[in-house]
């Protein structure tokens, strides 16, 4: 195993491998901060790149430009509350309250370290599971998947912003638009009203576009008359402070690096879900859950580190068995076959080498993005101070290309417009927007997973010792958020009390 590891960075270190991870890390950077184009589309489009290349360099192109993707995904969540990457969603929930208070620069410097430590966290996750990843993925089927996707939902009272009620409907009318499309069982169109675009259901780019970043820019032009713009003069100096922030809550970036790495093992979870269950157990345990929403740097780097690590963990169930653990790990699946890489035994054997490769691909590159981020933030956060006059059409034009890429279809610029028009009512009436994408990304897996398990085991997958494991856990979550609902209800009686007495 010492021999495969120093291997690995050696084949890693070649002057070919850096040039490529270079490159790759470029691309990488510039593909992240535009909305909607997405590491998937555009790994698909450097496959044919990689044709003739040693197994190597090819993934130090692919993997880098892959790894940086949800790093600079962040960025736009931050100054512009556009998440550039579906899992950069969480990062605008505090980060973008950050920047306009003119904290720009240390919601950056935390979302570049967290993103780093994250990211690293999961390359040696990855690692220490190669000798033991067959016999482990062999135990997850698809009743421990269902129960993972029932776990993400009990953090829909953390997600809720003080409303559980209104969290829960949000969260239900998400799993609602889940069900559009083509029926999974029965091959039919469900609440599709004749219109083929839907038939492949409500895809989650236009949603997250719409739902957070043109909601956000809509109701900044509304308040202020003038588009985005500061409360507070962008503090580029705070870069810095952010890295101290995040070392500081070193046990919380360690506990939401772990989801991350855990949940992007679960084929078809990955990290549109880790970012939610990770932000929800940020806020939980935090001492300060009222900051959350509002600037609070532990939602910056619990989004952070969870996106960043999901990547290695990704990568276990691709390489193990062939099974990608997200739609962009299926594109590389296609590029392992390409390259001549056989996941499965081969792999974890002849070619342990090559795969460890791919762990010092990932570390290497998460350390080139930093440099390079750190680089880039005072140029990029400069822009925040742009008049919104001359701002507005620039973000306008981000939000219907991000939009429009996810199928080139214009049908998703109208989705987009739609739930722009949601985000918007729903923020003016304080309705937590968060629960409504928890469900819609889980809705379609509870759904799929659920019916397998029913087909398979009929009732007896609820005793499976993994499905125990969970419901157990569930069952904690739910007593522990009761009865941290009581103690609040309990000391705001005594407030009114006390105050009551005064008067």
């Amino acid at each position: 195993m010492l021999e495969a590891i120093g291997a690995g960075l050696a084949q890693a270190l070649t002057p070919m491998s850096l040039l490529m991870l270079l490159i790759g890390v470029v691309i990488g950077f510039f593909v992240g901060i535009l909305p909607g184009l997405g590491g998937a589309v555009t790994l698909a489009l450097l496959i044919p790149v990689t044709y003739g290349m040693d197994p190597v360099p090819a993934f130090s192109l692919l993997l880098g430009m892959y790894v940086v993707c949800a790093i600079a995904g962040d960025f736009t969540s931050i100054l512009f509350g556009i998440p550039g990457e579906p899992t950069s969603a969480a990062m605008v929930l505090d980060g973008y309250p950050m920047n306009k208070k003119g904290q720009a620069g240390r919601a950056l410097g935390a979302s570049l370290s967290s993103s780093a430590v994250g990211a690293i966290f999961g390359a040696l996750v990855l690692m220490a599971l190669i000798p033991v990843m067959r016999p482990l993925m062999l135990g997850i089927s698809a009743p421990e998947l269902f129960a993972a996707g029932l776990l993400g939902l009990t953090f829909i009272a953390a997600l809720s912003a003080g409303s559980i009620h209104k969290g829960v409907i949000m969260a239900a009318v998400g799993v609602l638009i889940a069900l559009v499309g083509i029926d999974p069982n029965l091959g039919i169109p469900r609440y599709t009203f004749d219109n083929l675009h839907l038939w492949e259901g409500i895809g989650i780019v236009p949603v997250v576009v719409g739902l957070l970043g043109g909601a956000e820019v809509l109701q900044t032009m509304l308040e202020k008359g003038s588009g985005p713009k500061q409360t507070a003069p962008p503090h580029l100096g705070g870069i810095m402070v952010g890295v101290k922030d995040s070392f500081r809550n070193w046990w919380l970036m360690l506990r939401t690096s772990a989801i991350g790495a855990g949940l992007g093992i679960l084929p078809g979870l990955g990290g549109s879900v880790s970012q939610f269950v990770a932000y929800g157990h940020a806020k939980q345990t935090s001492k300060h859950p009222e900051e959350f929403g509002n600037g609070s740097i532990e939602g910056v780097i619990a989004a952070g580190s969870t996106t960043a690590a999901k990547d290695g963990g990704a990568l276990v169930p691709t390489i193990a068995f062939g099974i990608p653990g997200s739609a962009s790990m299926a594109v590389l699946l296609g590029a392992f076959l390409i390259l001549g890489l056989n996941p499965g035994p081969e792999m974890l054997t002849e070619q342990l080498d090559v795969t460890l490769s791919l762990v010092w691909i990932i570390v290497l590159s998460t350390l080139v993005a930093v440099v390079l981020g750190a680089l880039l933030i005072r140029p990029l956060a400069k822009l925040t101070s742009v008049s919104g006059k001359l701002l507005v059409p620039f973000l306008i034009a981000m939000l219907t290309i991000g939009a429009f890429s996810y199928k080139n279809a214009v049908e998703d610029i109208w989705v987009m417009l739609a739930f722009l028009a949601i985000g918007v009512v729903a923020a003016r009436f304080k309705w937590p927007r968060i629960p409504l994408l928890l469900g819609l990304v889980l809705g379609e897996l509870l759904e799929r997973y659920f019916m397998v398990s029913y087909a398979l085991f009929e009732w007896d997958w609820l005793s499976r010792p993994g499905v125990v494991l969970v419901e157990v856990a569930i069952g904690a979550m739910i007593l522990l958020t009761a009865i941290r609902v009581a103690r609040k209800k309990r000391a705001a009686r005594k407030v009114g009390q006390l105050t009551g007495g005064l008067v």
